[in-house]
This record gives C-alpha cells, sequence and structure tokens, in this order.
C-alpha cells in the first residue's frame, strides 16, 4: 500500500510539472528565425520525490568551451527532423541515452549563444536509474543537481554582460557541491539561463536572486526578452553585410 501511494506521489510531481510546461511550449515558433541553429536537451528525473537536472561537463579536447558545464546538446543536422531531434541524438552520441527511455514534454523560449546560434531548450523526462555512458571525446563527466538550486541557490553571483551587439544583460553563475562526486561545479550563461526558467516555469516562485522576466507574466516577457536579444543580435548582423 505505501509503496502504491509512493507512487502516486511521484506521478503527481510530474504530471504538475507536465501541465506547467506545456503552456510555455513554443513548438517551432521561432524556428524560422534567420540564425544557424542548435538545441539542447534538459533532462528531468524524479529522485526521492524531487525534481533533479542532469548536466555534463564538456572534455578538455574540445575547441570550444572545454571544461564547461552544459546540457546534453548540439548543432542541427540535416538529418534533424526539428530541435527535438538534435537534442535526442545529441543525448544518445553524448552520455548515451536510449530514445525509448526519454519522455518528450516540450521546447522552450529559445537562447542565443556566444557564436549567434538560435538554441533550442528541449525538456524532457528521464529514468532515474539511467546509467550514464559519457563518449571521452564530448564529455568529461555527467553529475545530477536538484532543479530547486535554481531558485534557491547556496552559492550564486551574477555578472552583467554586454554582447557585441551591444545587448546588455545579467549572467546567472552557480557553483553546486555535488555530494556524489565530491567536488564543485560552477553552472553559468545559457546553461545557468535555460535551467532558472526551467525552475521558474515549474516551482512558480520568486527566486532568491533578480531576474529579468516580470514573474507575473512569465510567458510574454520571456518571449519580450528573447526578441530583444534577436532584435539586437539580427541588427549587427544586418549592419556588417
Amino acid at each position: 500500500m505505501e509503496a502504491e501511494e509512493k507512487k502516486e506521489e511521484l506521478e503527481s510531481i510530474k504530471e504538475k510539472a507536465r501541465l506547467r510546461l506545456r503552456e510555455f511550449d513554443v513548438r517551432d515558433r521561432f524556428s524560422h528565425l534567420p540564425l544557424a541553429r542548435a538545441a539542447v536537451l534538459l533532462p528531468l528525473m524524479l529522485r526521492a520525490g524531487k525534481l533533479y537536472l542532469l548536466l555534463t561537463v564538456r572534455s578538455m579536447q574540445l575547441r570550444r568551451s572545454p571544461g564547461e558545464v552544459c546540457f546534453p546538446g548540439g548543432k542541427s543536422d540535416a538529418t534533424d527532423k526539428d530541435e527535438i531531434d538534435t537534442a535526442l541524438r545529441e543525448a544518445k552520441e553524448e552520455v548515451g541515452l536510449q530514445l525509448e527511455k526519454v519522455e518528450v514534454i516540450c521546447r522552450l523560449v529559445p537562447g542565443i549563444d556566444k557564436m549567434n546560434y538560435l538554441v533550442t531548450p528541449v525538456v524532457a523526462f528521464i529514468e532515474d536509474t539511467f546509467q550514464p555512458t559519457p563518449n571521452p571525446d564530448e564529455v568529461s563527466n555527467v553529475f545530477v543537481m536538484p532543479l530547486e538550486y535554481f531558485v534557491e541557490p547556496l552559492n550564486y553571483q551574477t555578472v552583467p554582460y554586454k554582447t557585441s551587439s551591444g545587448y546588455h544583460g545579467r549572467m546567472h553563475s552557480f557553483t553546486y557541491d555535488d555530494p556524489e562526486h565530491k567536488m564543485s561545479f560552477r553552472i553559468w550563461g545559457l546553461t545557468a539561463h535555460f535551467a532558472v526558467f526551467l525552475a521558474l516555469v515549474i516551482f512558480r516562485r520568486r527566486p532568491t536572486f533578480e531576474v529579468d522576466y516580470d514573474l507575473d507574466n512569465l510567458i510574454s516577457s520571456s518571449e519580450n526578452y528573447f526578441m530583444n536579444l534577436y532584435a539586437s543580435v539580427y541588427e549587427r548582423k544586418k549592419s556588417n553585410i
């Protein structure tokens, strides 16, 4: 009986998260924008009644951002049907995540990385028993951390920044002491941006730090934030032609 109740409780946590995430599903609304495309998978799992997020550490052999924490993902391939295909293909290549073990929930508002790629976050549930098999050419480590850390962190900094196109914003930077690996990980930049937004959508509560959204109108303010960023990048691209 107790096991049955526990199972129902966990399913209820997942169902609540699914419903909230689907409200924010952008589908392919931004896919037409004239930027090179990439996608990342935000893999959620339930452990001990809490939502956790799986992240990777980029291999030191990589040219771009070696040793940095990120989500599984990468550039779109000609064979990818959409951003979901890209995120799942990359997760399989990087950490051995089998497609049949993934429940895709939605696509959230994209971001733009420092190479001006349009990066779409794809949110999915994975099994808490998943054992990653990192591809050493791309990934040096894999860890999980509580999603709640991205609204109530123990170690947080904010870094103001200005893009090359003149756009001003704030960058979140979290340091997480992982009890499993007994080491600290720094999560910042676009990875932190996506993780914070995911936590805001699911928990619907004010974080212990400032964010660039109107939390009472999260859908419209997050889309406006992105379109302002995109406009600044696009204007710069046009001026360079």
